[in-house]
C-alpha cells in the first residue's frame, strides 16, 4: 500500500452517460498536482488536450505505453492505467473504469491501481455500479457516490442493417465481422467509418473524427467504442451479441451490454440501443432489455489480482510473487498474462539466468517481458522478440543498437499494401514506439521516439485513406477528405451558371438559395453530397443573403400567375409568397424554403427587406388600395366614410354602385371630395379607380386578393382589352348580351351620352368612341339601357335614343336583428352597412 493509503476515497460510480469523468477532471483541476489513469490511450490523450487548454502544455503529462510527454515541471499526468507513475506524489490520484478489474486479461492492473493508488489529498474511483460491493469489501473508508445518467436509454427493438437511423453505431466483435458490416454500410447508406482497438489512436481518431464532422452517418466498431469515447451516436445496433474472449465464444454480459449500449445518446439527448435480429441467439432478451434501460448491473463478486510489488530479488522469487494468491475472499488469482508467460520461457534460457543474478537485472528482464504484443503474433515468436530485446539490454552499454532499430523502422516505412497490411506494419510499429518511450533502453530516446512517431503516423494515415476508400463510397473520396479538413477549407466552386464543384468533382447545382444534385448521382451518395454542400457553400449562401437584403427595387419583382400563388422573386428566382395581412394591402411575406438556409438574423432582414418592397411598389403602382386601407382606418373620417372605404377596401377598389348605394346616401360633400382624392370615382354602374386596370396594379390587386382569401391567382384580361368575347368575363368587365365591357370605358360612354343629349329629347350619339371599342350593336342596346337610356324612332338610318332613366324607390331596409351594444357590428349597422 502506498504512504498515502489514509487520504480520503471517494467512489464516484454509475451508468455511461453520468459525468464521472468530467468530475475526475475538474476535480483533479482544482489541486496543486494530480493524476489520472485511463483504459486505453486514446482517453489519455483526449484528456490530455483538455487539461492542457485549461493549464498549459507546459505544467501536464501525457504517459502511456507508446507515447510519453512529461515536461520538467508537469503537475498534472494523463495516463493509461498500466502506466500511472505510482511512485511520484501527486494531491489527487483518480482511477477510470475501475470494473475493469474483473477483466481476466488487465484486471490485475486495475486491481492494483484501486488498491495502492492514492492521492496526497484526495482519491476518486470512478466506474460502473456493479463495482459497490467490491469498493465496500477492499476500500473500507471509502465514500460510495452514485451518480444517474444524463439521458434516457431506452430499447428501440430490431432494425435492419437498411432501416437504421442516422448517427447509428452498429457494434461487431471481430474484424471480419466489423469489415462485412461497413462494406454493407457503402453500399446501402453510402459510408462508413469504422473503430477497432486494433486500429492505432491517430486511425481511430481519424475515423472518429470523420463521423462526428457528419461526412459519414454511420459507425462499425467493435467493444472498443465502449471506454468511455464521446461520439455523437443516437443509436447503437448489435450486430452480435457473441464475442471470443481469449479463450472462448460466450454471450456478453449485462454489464458488457449495458456500457456499450450506454454510448447512445449524449448528456441531456436520449438514446436508443437494439439489434439486427428480433429472434435468435443475437437478439436480446425481454430481460436484458429491463436490465439495460434501468442500468441494474449484476454486482461483481471478484476481481482479478496480482502482486503490484514483485519480488525482484531473484527470477524465480518474481515468477513466484507473480503467481502468488491473494489473501482477500473477493480476490481471484489473475490468468496467467502474456508478460508472465514470456518471462517463464525466458526463465528457461541459461543465458538469461547468467544475465540476471542481481535485482537490477531481474527487474530489467520483467521490463522487458512488459512489452505488449501489439502484433498479436503468440507467446513464441513474441517471446523471441522480447528475448532479443532483453539481450542487447543485459549486454555493453544495455542499449538497444540503433542500426537494428533504424532498420527495422524503415521496413515498416512503406504506404503501399491494403487495410489489412498496413494495421499489421502500425502494430508493429507500436513495439517500436513502446521501446522508444523506455529512455533507458536506447542511447538517443528522444530522436527515436520522434522517428518511431513519423512513421506511425504516416501509416495511421494511410490506413485511414485507406478505411475510406474502401468503406465510404469512391465518387466522395476526395471530398470527404477535404471535408475533415475543416468545412472553412473547402475548395468550394460555383460558376457562373450555379455549378458546383469541389477539386472538380461536380456536386450539383445552386439555383438561388436551393442546392440540386447531380442527376447522374446515386441515391446513396446523395445525402453526403447535399451535407457537404451546405458546408462548403455557407459563404456562399450568406453572400447571396447580404445581396437580397441590399437588393434595388429594380431587381424585385411580384410573379402572380393565373392558378398559382402568388409569389415575390429576386432576379427571377422565387425568394417569398405571400398571405393574408390585416389589411389587403399589408400581406403577409413567407420566405421560401429554400432560404432557410441562412441563419435567422438573416431570415429576418430578408424579410424585411421584402416587406418594405411590398408596401412601397404597392403604393406606386396601385395607391388606390393603400389610400382606401387608411381611409377606413382613419379616426377623423366618418362613420359612413369609414364603412364605404373599408368595404371597397375588401373588394379590391372595384365594385357594383348597386351594392353601395345605401351606403353611398349619408355621404356629404366633404366625404365624396375625400372619397375621390382616394382616387375612386362613384360613376354610373360603379365605384372604381381607372388606374387600377392598368397591367401592374392589375397584377398586385389579384395578387393581393389571393393572398387574403387563400386561393390561386385568379386569370386578368388581356392587356389593353376593352371587351371581352362572352365566356371570359373578367374582373373589373361588365357583362353585356355577347361582350363584357371594362367598367372605366363604360363610364367614358356614359358621359358622352349625356354630353349629346339635350334634356330628354331624342338625339344620336356619336358612334366613334363605341365603334372604337369594338362593341357590338346588341352589346350597345343593352349598356344603353342599363345607362338609363331608350331607343326612340331613328333619323333615317341613325339609331336614336332618349334620356328615361326609371324612377329609383328607396329600397325597403330588410328587418335585421338589433346589435347588441358593444357587439363589433355595432357601429356598422348605425351606418346602415348591410354585410
Amino acid at each position: 500500500m502506498s504512504q498515502f493509503a489514509r487520504s480520503p476515497v471517494t467512489a464516484v460510480l454509475g451508468p455511461t452517460n453520468t459525468g464521472k469523468t468530467y468530475l475526475a477532471i475538474e476535480r483533479m483541476c482544482g489541486h496543486a498536482s494530480g493524476m489520472i489513469g485511463f483504459p486505453l490511450r486514446l482517453l489519455a490523450r483526449e484528456n490530455y488536450d483538455r487539461v492542457v487548454a485549461m493549464k498549459g502544455v507546459e505544467n501536464v503529462a501525457l504517459v502511456t505505453g507508446e507515447e510519453r510527454i512529461v515536461p520538467p515541471k508537469a503537475r498534472w499526468f494523463l495516463c493509461t492505467a498500466e502506466s500511472m507513475p505510482l511512485e511520484r506524489e501527486t494531491a489527487f490520484v483518480a482511477l477510470d473504469e475501475a470494473q475493469l478489474g474483473a477483466d481476466p486479461e488487465r484486471g490485475h492492473v486495475f486491481t492494483d491501481r484501486l488498491l495502492r493508488a492514492r492521492g496526497r489529498e484526495e482519491t476518486m474511483i470512478l466506474g460502473s455500479d456493479s463495482l459497490k460491493p467490491m469498493v465496500r469489501a477492499l476500500v473500507k473508508d471509502a465514500e460510495i457516490i452514485s451518480r444517474p445518467r444524463f439521458s434516457t436509454l431506452s430499447y428501440a427493438g430490431a432494425r435492419k442493417l437498411s432501416r437504421l437511423p442516422r448517427r447509428s453505431a452498429i457494434v461487431a466483435f471481430s474484424s471480419e465481422e466489423v469489415y462485412a458490416v461497413a462494406e454493407a454500410i457503402r453500399r446501402m447508406r453510402g459510408g462508413a467509418a469504422v473503430v477497432m482497438g486494433a486500429l492505432s489512436p491517430r486511425t481511430r481518431n481519424a475515423q472518429v473524427a470523420m463521423f462526428q464532422s457528419g461526412e459519414v452517418d454511420y459507425l462499425v466498431a467493435t467493444d472498443a467504442i465502449g471506454m468511455g469515447l464521446n461520439l455523437d451516436v443516437a443509436h447503437v445496433a448489435f450486430a452480435s451479441l457473441r464475442k471470443f474472449d481469449g479463450r472462448r465464444q460466450r454471450r456478453l454480459t449485462i454489464a458488457e451490454m449495458a456500457q456499450i449500449a450506454g454510448r447512445a445518446g449524449r448528456h441531456h439527448r436520449d438514446g436508443t440501443f437494439g439489434a439486427l435480429v428480433e429472434e435468435g441467439p443475437n437478439a436480446f432478451t425481454p430481460e436484458e432489455v429491463l436490465a439495460i434501460e434501468g442500468h441494474h448491473v449484476p454486482p461483481l463478486e471478484r476481481l482479478y489480482w496480482r502482486s503490484g510489488e514483485p519480488d525482484f530479488s531473484s527470477i524465480d522469487a518474481l515468477i513466484d510473487s507473480l503467481e502468488a494468491r491473494p489473501n482477500h475472499p473477493v480476490l481471484t488469482a489473475a490468468p496467467e498474462a502474456i508478460d508472465l508467460i514470456v518471462l517463464k520461457r525466458l526463465a528457461e534460457e541459461d543465458w538469461v539466468r547468467a544475465r540476471t543474478r542481481s535485482p537490477a537485472m531481474v527487474r530489467r528482464l520483467w521490463s522487458a517481458c512488459g512489452l505488449p504484443d501489439f502484433r498479436k503474433l503468440g507467446p513464441d515468436p513474441h517471446s523471441r522478440f522480447v528475448g532479443r530485446i532483453f539481450g542487447h539490454l543485459s549486454e555493453g552499454a544495455g542499449h538497444i543498437p540503433h542500426q537494428w532499430f533504424a532498420d527495422e523502422l524503415q521496413r515498416l516505412d512503406q504506404m503501399n499494401g491494403d487495410v489489412e497490411t498496413i494495421a499489421g506494419r502500425i502494430a508493429a510499429a507500436r513495439s517500436w514506439a513502446y521501446i522508444a518511450h523506455r529512455a533507458d533502453w536506447l542511447l538517443d530516446p528522444e530522436h527515436w521516439a520522434a522517428r518511431t512517431r513519423g512513421v506511425e503516423e504516416k501509416l495511421s494515415d494511410a490506413l485511414h485513406d485507406r478505411l475510406r476508400q474502401r468503406f465510404v463510397d469512391q465518387r466522395t473520396t476526395v471530398l470527404l477528405r477535404r471535408i475533415g479538413a475543416g468545412a472553412a477549407d473547402l475548395p468550394v466552386d460555383v460558376a457562373a451558371d450555379g455549378s458546383v464543384s469541389v477539386d472538380g468533382h461536380a456536386l450539383g447545382r445552386l439555383t438561388g438559395f436551393r442546392f440540386e444534385v447531380s442527376s447522374d448521382t446515386r441515391v446513396a451518395d446523395k445525402r453526403l453530397l447535399i451535407a457537404a454542400a451546405e458546408k462548403g457553400l455557407a459563404g456562399e449562401l450568406r453572400k447571396r443573403g447580404a445581396e437580397l437584403v441590399a437588393a434595388t427595387d429594380a431587381e424585385l419583382s411580384l410573379s402572380a400567375e393565373p392558378g398559382a400563388v402568388p409569389e415575390l422573386t429576386w432576379n427571377g428566382l422565387t425568394v417569398a409568397t405571400l398571405t393574408g395581412g390585416t389589411t389587403l394591402d399589408r400581406p403577409v411575406v413567407t420566405l421560401d424554403r429554400s432560404l432557410y438556409v441562412l441563419d435567422r438574423t438573416a431570415q429576418g432582414q430578408v424579410r424585411d427587406r421584402l416587406a418594405a418592397w411590398v408596401q412601397s411598389d404597392v403604393a406606386r403602382r396601385a395607391p388606390t388600395l393603400g389610400a382606401l386601407a387608411a381611409l377606413a382606418r382613419d379616426p377623423a373620417a366618418s362613420g359612413s366614410l369609414r364603412a364605404v372605404a373599408a368595404a371597397l377596401t375588401e373588394v379590391g377598389g372595384i365594385a357594383p354602385r348597386d351594392g353601395f348605394d345605401v351606403m353611398l346616401a349619408p355621404l356629404d360633400g366633404d366625404d365624396r371630395r375625400r372619397l375621390r382624392k382616394a382616387g375612386v370615382l362613384i360613376g354610373a354602374l360603379d365605384l372604381f379607380d381607372a388606374r387600377l386596370f392598368k397591367p401592374a396594379a392589375a397584377r398586385w390587386r389579384a395578387a393581393l386578393l389571393a393572398a387574403r382569401d387563400g386561393h390561386p391567382v385568379e386569370p386578368l384580361a388581356p392587356t389593353g382589352a376593352t371587351v371581352l368575347p362572352v365566356g371570359q368575363g373578367a374582373w373589373g368587365f361588365r357583362r353585356f348580351g355577347p361582350q363584357a365591357v371594362r367598367v372605366d370605358l363604360i363610364e367614358r360612354l356614359a358621359q358622352a351620352a349625356h354630353d349629346a343629349r339635350k334634356g330628354h329629347a331624342p338625339f344620336a350619339p356619336d358612334p366613334a368612341l363605341a365603334v372604337s371599342m369594338g362593341l357590338k350593336p346588341e352589346t350597345i342596346v343593352r349598356l344603353m339601357a342599363k345607362l338609363g337610356f331608350r331607343p326612340s324612332a331613328p333619323a333615317g338610318d341613325v339609331p336614336q335614343w332618349r334620356w328615361a332613366p326609371a324612377r329609383r324607390r328607396a329600397p325597403t331596409p330588410t328587418p335585421r336583428p338589433v346589435a347588441r351594444p358593444g357587439n363589433a357590428f355595432a357601429a356598422l349597422a348605425e351606418l346602415g352597412f348591410d354585410r
